[in-house]
Protein backbone atom coordinates (compact mmCIF):
# COMPACT_ATOMS: atom_id res chain seq x y z
CA UNK A 1 0.00 0.00 0.00
CA UNK A 2 2.84 2.49 1.41
CA UNK A 3 4.23 1.77 -2.02
CA UNK A 4 1.26 2.44 -4.24
CA UNK A 5 0.77 5.87 -2.48
CA UNK A 6 4.33 6.29 -3.11
CA UNK A 7 3.95 5.61 -7.02
CA UNK A 8 0.80 7.75 -7.20
CA UNK A 9 2.96 11.15 -5.55
CA UNK A 10 5.63 10.77 -8.00
CA UNK A 11 3.27 10.54 -10.87
CA UNK A 12 1.49 13.71 -9.16
CA UNK A 13 5.19 15.00 -9.24
CA UNK A 14 5.81 14.43 -12.52
CA UNK A 15 2.46 16.30 -13.67
CA UNK A 16 0.23 13.57 -13.87
CA UNK A 17 -3.32 14.99 -13.04
CA UNK A 18 -4.90 11.35 -13.43
CA UNK A 19 -2.40 10.02 -10.03
CA UNK A 20 -3.81 12.94 -8.09
CA UNK A 21 -7.38 11.96 -8.87
CA UNK A 22 -6.26 7.97 -8.06
CA UNK A 23 -4.60 9.25 -4.92
CA UNK A 24 -7.48 10.31 -2.99
CA UNK A 25 -9.48 7.22 -2.66
CA UNK A 26 -6.62 5.63 -1.57
CA UNK A 27 -5.39 7.49 1.14
CA UNK A 28 -9.05 9.03 2.42
CA UNK A 29 -9.12 6.73 5.20
CA UNK A 30 -5.77 7.52 6.65
CA UNK A 31 -6.37 10.98 6.15
CA UNK A 32 -9.29 11.04 7.88
CA UNK A 33 -8.26 8.71 10.87
CA UNK A 34 -5.52 11.52 11.11
CA UNK A 35 -8.12 14.37 11.25
CA UNK A 36 -10.43 12.50 13.47
CA UNK A 37 -6.97 12.13 15.89
CA UNK A 38 -6.72 15.67 15.43
CA UNK A 39 -10.04 16.71 16.29
CA UNK A 40 -10.02 14.15 19.07
CA UNK A 41 -9.09 17.04 21.62
CA UNK A 42 -10.90 19.88 20.62
CA UNK A 43 -14.03 21.26 22.46
CA UNK A 44 -17.12 19.83 22.28
CA UNK A 45 -20.13 20.63 19.31
CA UNK A 46 -17.06 22.05 17.29
CA UNK A 47 -18.37 23.35 14.30
CA UNK A 48 -15.39 21.32 12.05
CA UNK A 49 -15.79 17.43 10.96
CA UNK A 50 -13.06 15.46 10.65
CA UNK A 51 -14.62 14.80 7.54
CA UNK A 52 -14.84 18.48 6.42
CA UNK A 53 -11.33 18.53 7.50
CA UNK A 54 -10.09 16.12 5.40
CA UNK A 55 -11.52 17.98 2.03
CA UNK A 56 -10.40 21.64 3.30
CA UNK A 57 -6.88 19.93 3.76
CA UNK A 58 -7.02 17.99 0.48
CA UNK A 59 -7.79 21.44 -1.51
CA UNK A 60 -5.02 23.17 0.17
CA UNK A 61 -2.16 20.60 -0.53
CA UNK A 62 -3.58 20.09 -4.05
CA UNK A 63 -3.30 24.03 -4.34
CA UNK A 64 -0.22 24.27 -2.86
CA UNK A 65 1.27 21.65 -5.30
CA UNK A 66 2.18 19.54 -2.14
CA UNK A 67 0.94 16.69 -3.82
CA UNK A 68 4.16 16.00 -5.04
CA UNK A 69 6.24 14.74 -2.59
CA UNK A 70 8.56 12.49 -2.29
CA UNK A 71 7.28 9.58 -0.07
CA UNK A 72 4.20 8.42 2.10
CA UNK A 73 5.66 9.77 5.43
CA UNK A 74 6.71 12.94 3.80
CA UNK A 75 2.83 13.36 2.40
CA UNK A 76 1.34 12.32 5.30
CA UNK A 77 3.38 14.91 7.34
CA UNK A 78 2.36 17.94 4.87
CA UNK A 79 -1.38 16.61 5.39
CA UNK A 80 -0.76 16.95 9.07
CA UNK A 81 0.65 20.36 8.96
CA UNK A 82 -2.35 21.73 6.53
CA UNK A 83 -5.04 20.02 8.72
CA UNK A 84 -3.62 22.01 12.18
CA UNK A 85 -3.32 25.54 9.96
CA UNK A 86 -7.23 24.75 8.98
CA UNK A 87 -7.85 24.07 12.49
CA UNK A 88 -5.99 26.93 13.36
CA UNK A 89 -7.70 29.56 10.62
CA UNK A 90 -11.09 27.96 11.81
CA UNK A 91 -9.90 29.02 15.44
CA UNK A 92 -8.88 32.82 14.00
CA UNK A 93 -12.37 33.27 12.28
CA UNK A 94 -14.11 32.10 15.53
CA UNK A 95 -12.00 34.82 17.20
CA UNK A 96 -12.69 37.10 15.17
CA UNK A 97 -16.60 36.90 14.78
CA UNK A 98 -16.97 37.23 18.35
CA UNK A 99 -17.59 40.19 20.14
CA UNK A 100 -15.00 41.93 21.18
CA UNK A 101 -12.37 39.54 19.41
CA UNK A 102 -11.65 37.35 22.61
CA UNK A 103 -9.91 34.23 22.84
CA UNK A 104 -11.67 31.10 20.45
CA UNK A 105 -13.10 28.81 22.31
CA UNK A 106 -11.46 25.89 20.16
CA UNK A 107 -9.12 23.97 22.06
CA UNK A 108 -7.19 21.29 22.25
CA UNK A 109 -6.77 18.91 24.91
CA UNK A 110 -3.30 19.41 26.74
CA UNK A 111 -3.17 15.45 27.76
CA UNK A 112 -2.70 15.02 23.74
CA UNK A 113 1.21 15.83 24.57
CA UNK A 114 2.38 12.97 26.48
CA UNK A 115 3.42 13.55 30.15
CA UNK A 116 1.15 16.48 30.22
CA UNK A 117 -1.79 16.92 32.17
CA UNK A 118 -5.51 17.06 31.24
CA UNK A 119 -5.73 21.07 30.74
CA UNK A 120 -7.81 22.15 27.79
CA UNK A 121 -5.38 24.48 25.83
CA UNK A 122 -6.58 27.35 22.96
CA UNK A 123 -5.21 26.35 19.08
CA UNK A 124 -4.59 29.70 18.77
CA UNK A 125 -2.48 29.66 21.68
CA UNK A 126 -0.58 26.02 20.38
CA UNK A 127 0.00 27.45 17.09
CA UNK A 128 1.27 30.67 18.48
CA UNK A 129 3.24 28.80 20.87
CA UNK A 130 4.74 26.84 18.45
CA UNK A 131 5.40 29.81 16.09
CA UNK A 132 7.52 30.49 18.92
CA UNK A 133 9.76 27.23 18.95
CA UNK A 134 9.88 27.76 15.03
CA UNK A 135 11.78 30.81 15.73
CA UNK A 136 14.39 29.01 17.80
CA UNK A 137 14.86 25.73 15.61
CA UNK A 138 12.66 24.31 12.96
CA UNK A 139 13.72 21.19 13.24
CA UNK A 140 11.64 20.52 16.75
CA UNK A 141 8.60 22.10 15.15
CA UNK A 142 8.83 19.58 12.27
CA UNK A 143 8.87 16.65 14.85
CA UNK A 144 6.13 17.81 16.64
CA UNK A 145 3.98 18.30 13.11
CA UNK A 146 5.21 15.24 12.50
CA UNK A 147 5.03 12.94 15.33
CA UNK A 148 1.53 14.55 17.33
CA UNK A 149 -0.23 15.88 14.52
CA UNK A 150 0.63 13.57 11.93
CA UNK A 151 0.64 10.32 13.69
CA UNK A 152 4.48 8.85 12.52
CA UNK A 153 6.34 6.86 14.79
CA UNK A 154 9.87 8.11 16.01
CA UNK A 155 11.50 6.47 13.58
CA UNK A 156 9.32 7.36 10.43
CA UNK A 157 10.12 11.14 12.06
CA UNK A 158 13.59 10.52 12.01
CA UNK A 159 13.26 8.80 8.67
CA UNK A 160 11.34 11.79 6.78
CA UNK A 161 14.01 14.47 8.78
CA UNK A 162 17.25 12.47 7.61
CA UNK A 163 18.04 12.14 11.44
CA UNK A 164 18.87 9.58 13.61
CA UNK A 165 16.00 8.34 16.24
CA UNK A 166 17.80 9.41 19.34
CA UNK A 167 18.04 12.90 17.45
CA UNK A 168 14.46 12.65 16.92
CA UNK A 169 13.42 11.95 20.42
CA UNK A 170 15.37 13.92 21.80
CA UNK A 171 13.87 17.14 19.85
CA UNK A 172 10.73 15.54 20.65
CA UNK A 173 11.08 15.69 24.54
CA UNK A 174 12.82 18.95 24.25
CA UNK A 175 9.81 20.56 21.88
CA UNK A 176 7.46 18.65 24.51
CA UNK A 177 8.87 20.54 27.54
CA UNK A 178 8.90 23.81 25.55
CA UNK A 179 5.55 23.22 24.96
CA UNK A 180 4.12 22.64 28.21
CA UNK A 181 5.50 25.62 29.87
CA UNK A 182 4.21 27.93 26.97
CA UNK A 183 0.97 26.73 27.20
CA UNK A 184 0.79 26.26 30.97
Amino acid sequence: MSQAITQLLQRAANGDRDAEAELLPVVYEQLHRLAAQQMGGERAGHTLSPTALVHEAWLRLSRDGALSSQDRQQFFGMAARRMRQVLVDHARRRSAGKRGGGMSADSLSLSALPGATGIGIDTLALDQALQQLDALDRRKVQVVELRYFGGLDMQQVAQVLGISRATAQRDWEAARAFLYQALT
